[in-house]
């Protein structure tokens, strides 16, 4: 027997998209030498990561070089390659990281016993050392000299934070009003809106703007355009975990759901484009009819552009969602949505046979049952049969396909007597 095709057109159009990236790359190459820096690699999503293994392949010939960082724990796809070589980058040696501090401190020197403390905290990891550096200049402990820094007084126990995270603490607690307006966009994400942050923030227009100019002056946030088509961004994920975990858990979820009605309200278009946003948001605010709806819109949005790694994630994040409404029709019919279009995307993503895809058909046929769908029931069954064929049990399949083929003829439906009906 012979399966359907996936859905030939996005799978296309994804193709189309990633040969023409990676055409424009080979025009800015053919004019000069190309420095491609990518930052984070380990945050990559599914797709980007294969953008990136295209883009590294086609490398061998091009006059580009691209440098990409991550942590340790990445295994990125493209290292077999021979045109690629990895650097590992150690800690900073004592030398290096007094030379980072001096940088930091505008050149004027710190005290021996204040470089001895931050050298001994940090063990050389370059974005502690920066931070505690900040940390000191701005809590008073320093008298600036002019030409050097010098301590105001005896060194009190503990003055100096101990841990990454107690050091950024302490920054943001020294900003005062700032400090609520960074906790506001660290609930938004890594990455938020001028507009955004000023259809959450209590603050008026003025005050709202000066804190976002001393969050960006505090180097703790980055500004991209001018307002009000301004974009801020943390410097660094943990930046955006200091400011997120410094508020109380009904806080964090009050702030998730007022984010939630603000782009629905008021971004439209936002919640059309990217409701994963949505979704994430509405899960921990604990909207989780609505969280459900918008977990299986991103799915199917996911799907429609073959990025099926994300559809499965995206789907599955529904389920876990779904988890937390009471047995019964309520929660039966949205897990069917769910559990049809996980099936579509695990066939595409892992195969016909993979046991997850039989996982997810087996239990829409299960809820068809529960529901009394028909309709979605043939969908359900196709999926079965295709699962139990490709893995040659062939006895299961054909009892389905009996199933199947007894369900057709109830209904009189022709198009589900066919020998190969389509699935979704």
């Amino acid at each position: 027997m012979r399966y359907p095709p996936l859905d030939l057109p996005a799978q296309r159009q994804r193709e189309l998209t990633i040969a023409a990236l990676l055409d424009q790359l080979s025009g800015l190459a053919a004019r000069q030498p190309v420095l491609m820096v990518l930052e984070d690699g380990h945050w990559l999503d599914p797709t980007t990561t294969e953008l990136f293994e295209r883009m590294i392949e086609r490398l061998q010939t091009l006059p580009v070089l691209l440098l990409v960082t991550f942590r340790p724990e990445f295994a990125p796809p493209w290292t077999s390659y021979p045109h690629m070589t990895s650097l590992t980058l150690n800690r900073l040696g004592r030398r290096h990281s007094t030379e980072m501090i001096a940088a930091v401190a505008g050149g004027k020197p710190l005290p021996e016993e204040i470089l001895a403390q931050i050298w001994a905290k940090t063990e050389g990891v370059p974005l502690f050392v920066e931070e505690l550096t900040k940390t000191v200049l701005e809590s008073g402990l320093l008298d600036d000299k002019g030409d050097r820094y010098e301590l105001t007084g005896p060194l009190p126990p503990l003055a100096i934070p101990v841990t990454l995270q107690d050091s950024l603490m302490a920054r943001l607690d020294r900003l005062a009003p700032v400090k609520e307006v960074a906790q506001i966009g660290s609930v938004i994400g890594r990455e938020f809106s001028y507009a955004l942050i000023a259809a959450l923030s209590p603050l008026e227009k003025r005050a709202l703007q000066e804190a976002l100019s001393h969050l960006v002056g505090s180097e703790l946030v980055f500004r991209r355009g001018t307002i009000p088509d301004a974009t801020y961004s943390f410097k660094h994920a943990f930046v955006q975990d200091a400011a997120y975990g410094s508020l109380l858990k009904s806080r964090r979820q009050q702030l998730h759901a007022r984010i939630a009605e603000v782009l629905e309200d008021r971004f439209p278009e936002q919640a059309e484009a990217l409701p994963e946003i949505l979704a994430h948001h509405c899960t921990q605010a604990g909207f989780v009819e609505k969280a459900i709806n918008y977990w299986y819109r991103a799915g199917r949005r996911a799907m429609a552009r073959s990025a099926m790694a994300e559809a499965v994630a995206q789907l599955n994040n529904g389920l876990e969602v779904l988890e937390g409404l009471p047995a019964g029709p309520e929660s039966q019919r949205p897990e069917l949505d769910l559990q049809l279009a996980l099936g579509q995307a695990l066939i595409a993503a892992r195969g016909f046979a993979a046991p997850e895809t039989g996982r997810a058909y087996a239990r829409a046929c299960e809820l068809c049952r529960q529901v009394g769908n028909a309709a979605k029931f043939f969908q359900a069954l196709y999926g079965k049969h295709a699962f139990h064929f490709e893995r040659a049990e062939l006895h299961v399949a054909y009892e389905v396909a009996q199933e199947l083929l007894q369900l057709a003829e109830e209904r009189d439906d022709g198009g589900a007597q066919a020998p190969n009906p389509r699935i979704g």
